[in-house]
């Protein structure tokens, strides 16, 4: 087999979006042109919109044991996430509550506002993880003081797929009665959220992770939570008046049906796959895996370092042999500055770089798996003999 020989694609950067499923496709179609109304409309058309959207809340709110009035609807993780903390912190700046608690390996989104807010006056503080992700729950409970207004923990990491336990946060946040926030965007329908089981107090949803259209997302907000928290978007009062914009109705309905057939099999398929490939990276030399193992990594997610050779070259190899790939997180992935995530688990700029990720979804085959652990050693070898950086 030639280096460059072409082959049909195969999609492995499933944390980056994932592609909609047909039966999502299906379910959207009307709400484009025959149900094309709007549901702040009295008449026949938008209230047939309406239907179709809180029909839509309902199976969303369902899927994480919460009520239909407590889902927010967005444009997308990014959205949600900027409200929570942005919300919470305008509603809340009389009480001297200013000092928000976060982690070092969040989405960049939720780092950008926490950069931003602290130029408005929030105190943040970014709690450590050890090598395989985690947080240390001494370290939360005591980083939290009387000013706290909210602790805001990825839920399972974009990067290298770690799993936090929110029941565990969830009960350290009660205790010590300051909000608890999730960012649970890749880890939605592929491990379990119980706002109640878990203590949540908002959690941030979105759809094009999950084989939903991109541009729109959700925030779960507990009931007695929405009048304590500033609205970003003022006008006609949709969303409960949590969220004015006229809704994405074809987006809700393929957001929620990409939730309503999303199953456990899938997952039990998606982790099955996850191990293979897992295993059979780590049986090409000096290579290591980044991030938490078995049931406490999210089921899609494989992350692995080569550390003499560029992460960037290998995915370019990969990409020509029709293999799609990514060395990080795509919403940063037009930066040259090294993986913060990486950095926070210990990595240095070698391993760092040499790092790539696997994304696998309901829709890999097994087959394309047997190709990537064809190709991959091969690719590697090929660049560990034109590193100048040897074992």
């Amino acid at each position: 087999m030639g280096l460059f020989s072409a082959r049909k694609l195969i999609y492995l950067d499933n944390a980056a979006t994932t592609p909609v499923d047909p039966e999502v496709v299906k379910a959207m179609l009307p709400y484009f042109s025959e149900r094309f109304g709007n549901a702040s409309s009295q008449h026949l058309v938008g209230q047939e919109a309406k239907r179709a959207l809180e029909e839509s809340r309902e199976i969303i709110a369902k899927s994480i044991n919460a009520k239909r009035d407590e889902i927010i609807f967005t444009s997308g993780g990014t959205e949600a996430n900027n409200f929570t903390l942005k919300g919470l912190f305008f509603a809340n700046q009389d009480k001297d509550k200013k000092h928000i608690i976060t982690t070092k390996i969040e989405h960049d989104c939720i780092l950008n506002s926490c950069k931003w807010l602290e130029s408005q006056g929030a105190k943040i503080t970014y709690l450590n993880v050890d090598n395989e992700g985690f947080i240390n729950l001494k370290e939360l409970e005591d980083a939290i003081t009387p000013q706290t207004l909210v602790v805001s923990i990825i839920h399972g990491n974009n990067e290298i797929g770690t799993i936090q336990d929110l029941a565990a946060i969830g009960k350290i946040c009660k205790e010590k009665k300051v909000y608890f926030h999730t960012d649970a965007c890749q880890s939605y329908t592929k491990a379990e959220i119980d706002v109640k089981k878990q203590n949540l107090d908002f959690v941030t949803l979105n759809s094009h992770k999950i084989h939903g259209p991109k541009g729109v997302g959700a925030l779960y907000i507990k009931k007695e939570n929405q009048d304590k928290i500033t609205p970003l978007l003022h006008g006609g009062g949709h969303e409960f008046g949590l969220r004015s914009t006229t809704e994405n109705i074809p987006g809700v309905v393929g957001f929620a049906k990409a939730v309503k057939i999303a199953s456990n099999s899938n997952i039990k398929y998606m982790n099955k796959l996850r191990n293979k490939l897992i295993e059979g990276i780590l049986n090409i030399p000096s290579t290591n895996l980044n991030g938490a193992k078995d049931d406490t990594r999210l089921c899609n997610n494989i992350n692995v370092r080569f550390n003499n050779i560029e992460g960037e070259a290998i995915g370019g190899y990969l990409d020509s042999y029709g293999i799609s790939t990514s060395t990080g997180s795509a919403c940063s992935s037009h930066s040259l500055e090294k993986s913060h995530v990486l950095t926070a688990i210990g990595l240095g700029a070698i391993e760092i770089n040499s790092s790539i990720r696997i994304s696998i979804s309901k829709f890999t085959k097994e087959e394309d798996i047997d190709y990537v652990l064809e190709v991959l050693p091969k690719v590697v070898e090929k660049l560990r003999k034109m590193s100048p950086i040897k074992l």
